[in-house]
Formats: structure tokens, sequence, C-alpha cells
């Protein structure tokens, strides 16, 4: 059986007494009910975690810069991303008059579905995940491409030149990165022996040597391959190029305002979430707990969701880290990186990966030495 949410509670007496009081022919029933209500739960907690990032990324920011950031709404600010909802909510939503007004309105909600629909295979636990399909990857990447699609979509319904350069630019950036990408997850793919998540999680462990990430040389290198190329894919600094507000006044959605410009910036922050969780997932050992703590009982589960949070969170602040750190690229260098180095990179990784599987039959450098 597909491991899945409804899975995971059939474990447990409550969920059988709630379908004898049903009638085992409401099953279907009580599947669709329990799935409606973990989705609706997950929506709004990576809202929640989207509108946070907002303040996060302003608080990080201004620490590294000796300022104090938003203090006024709420204790020490936490309010602010509340207040920005609000005003962005009540603010005027206005269309070009020459804009394609239908492109123009769906622009962000591809964005938006986009990232959304990816928490459908994103492991939070062995028990908490919506659906473990056998080509998890694969769905991953394919539905996580409709950001790149939104924003082109955005910049070229504006009719304005400013915009228009931010998608194009978007558009190249974010399907020139997923070369790199893409292949050094086949890396990772190759030695788990699967496409699901689920298997990617599980062929690493809990200790830190269990983890992809120091598997091999080959696994080490390819983390920062696809850390970078996940930040050039979320158009995040030093590869916010669609935005570039020193050079497109602010990119793709120079022209959207009130709620659809939100809807942009929600995905956005979701997005980080979202690839630092995979991120989590492929290279970090995923939802495994310290010492062998956690497990199938309820607080188990509670424990995976947390390592795999603090993981996944640790991850999002390197990312905001990076963007007060390093300038912004140039065009040419931003696509030098791309096609001259990381795809190259990525391909040796590949190939290095296969023998290295031939050569020590799927052995980790830390069991080759330790024994």
């Amino acid at each position: 059986m597909n491991s899945t949410v409804v899975h995971y509670l059939s474990q447990f007496q409550f969920f059988h007494q709630l379908l004898a009081m049903m009638g085992k022919e409401y099953l279907p029933l009580l599947s669709l009910i329990i799935f409606l209500l973990v989705v609706l739960i997950m929506l709004g907690a990576l809202s929640l975690v989207g509108g946070l990032g907002t303040y996060a990324e302003r608080k990080i920011s201004a620490d590294m810069q000796a300022r104090y950031g938003p203090n006024r709404v709420g204790p020490f600010g936490l309010l602010q991303f509340l207040a920005d909802g609000i005003k962005m909510f009540l603010k005027e939503d206005t269309v070009p008059r020459s804009a394609d007004r239908l492109i123009f309105t769906i622009a962000p909600i591809f964005c938006l579905a986009g990232v959304f629909g990816t928490i459908a295979v994103l492991p939070f636990s062995s028990g908490f995940m919506l659906t473990d399909l056998n080509v998890g990857i694969f769905y991953l990447l394919g539905v996580s491409s409709l950001v790149g699609i939104g924003v082109f979509l955005g910049g070229y319904a504006s009719n304005s030149k400013w915009s228009m350069l931010g998608g194009m630019r978007g558009a190249s950036q974010i399907i020139s990165y997923e070369i790199p990408v893409t292949i050094t997850i086949l890396a990772v793919v190759m030695l788990a022996g699967g496409l699901s998540l689920q298997t990617l999680v599980n062929s690493q462990g809990a200790a830190i040597w269990h983890w992809n990430f120091l598997h091999n040389p080959f696994m080490f290198v390819g983390f920062f391959i696809f850390f970078i190329g996940a930040l050039a894919e979320t158009n995040r600094a030093p590869f916010d190029l669609p935005e570039a507000e020193s050079e497109l006044v602010s990119g793709y959605h120079t022209e959207y305002s009130g709620m659809r410009f939100a809807f942009f910036a929600l995905a956005e922050y979701i997005e980080i979430f979202v690839v630092c969780a995979v991120a989590t997932a492929l290279f970090l050992g995923g939802y495994h707990v310290p010492f062998g703590f956690g497990g199938e009982a309820p607080l188990g589960q509670v424990l995976q969701v947390v390592t795999f949070a603090s993981k996944t969170f640790a991850l999002y602040y390197v990312v905001i880290w990076v963007r007060w750190t390093l300038p912004r690229l140039r065009v040419d260098q931003l696509m030098t990186l791309c096609w001259k180095y990381l795809t190259p990179i990525a391909l040796f990784n590949l190939i290095g990966t296969i023998i290295w599987l031939y050569l020590t039959n799927g052995r980790s450098i830390v069991a080759l030495i330790f024994g």
C-alpha cells in the first residue's frame, strides 16, 4: 500500500472506530476528509512560514547591519508580516491598460500552484506525508517548473519593457539551472536506488556520517551544486537578476500591486522553504532523529517533524545569510557559472558516483575507513 498519512492513521484504534461508525463503504470518503484536513493544515503552515520568512529576512539583515529591524507591530515586531498582508489586501489592485488581463491574472497563481503542489511528496516524517509516489522526485521537478512559467508570464503579460526583461531573465535562469540541479539529483537517486522521496530519506541514517552529504566526495560537492542551483531557481541573491531593482525597477512584477504582488512574494518565500526541505531529504538525513528516538508512535512522529523542520530552517537561515553577504552577479556571469562550471562538474559527479558505487559496492567513505 502507498505510504500516506491515511495509511499511517489506519494503524490506530480510533481510525477503525470512526470507520465502524460511518460504515466500511465510506472508507474513500473518510480518506478524502483526512486528506483535505491535512492539506488545509499544511497550506496554512506553509503560508505562515512564507509570511514569517519576510520577517526573518528583515530581522536577520538588520542584525547583520547593526539595525533593529521591525520592532513596532507586536512583540519584537512579530506581527509585521500580518500588517503587511492586511496592507496588501486593502491596496488597490491595478491592471495596466495595455496588459493581457487573463495572463496577468493567472501568472501569480501559477507561481503559487507550483509551490503548493510540491507539498504532496515532501516527507516531513515517516508517517506525515500526503503521498509517497514511486516517481516522487520527477513529480517534484515537474510541478516546481510552474514557478518559472509564472515568472515569465508575469513579465510578458505586463507589456512593460522592464517586466519583459525580468521575465526573460527568470525563464532563462530557471531553465538553465534546472540542468545541474537535476543531474545532481540523479546521482542521489542512483545512490538510494529509487525515485521516491521516502526511499531517498530511508537510504540515509540519523548520524551525520550516514547522510548522503558525507557518503562520498562526489556527494559532498553535489550538495553545494544543488544548493547554488536552488538559489538561482528561487531567484535569490546573488542570482536575483529577474528582479534586479537597480536595473529593472522591480523586474517581472513591476506592474503588479495588491494581492497579486503579495502572491509572488509569498510564492518566493515558500519556495525557499521547499528547496531547503528537498535538500534536507536528499543530503541531510531527512526526518531521521539522532540516537533512535524517532518511531511510528505519535511522539516519534513529532520528533521526526521537529528534526526535519530544524534542518530545513537552518538552511533557510543560510539562504537569507547569503543574500546579505554576496553582491549580485551580472547576467553573463550567471550563465557562465551555470554552463561552464556547474553543469560540467555535475556531469563529472554523476560519472564519479557511478564509478564509486561500482568499486565500493555502495559503501560510504566512512564505512571504508572505519569498517
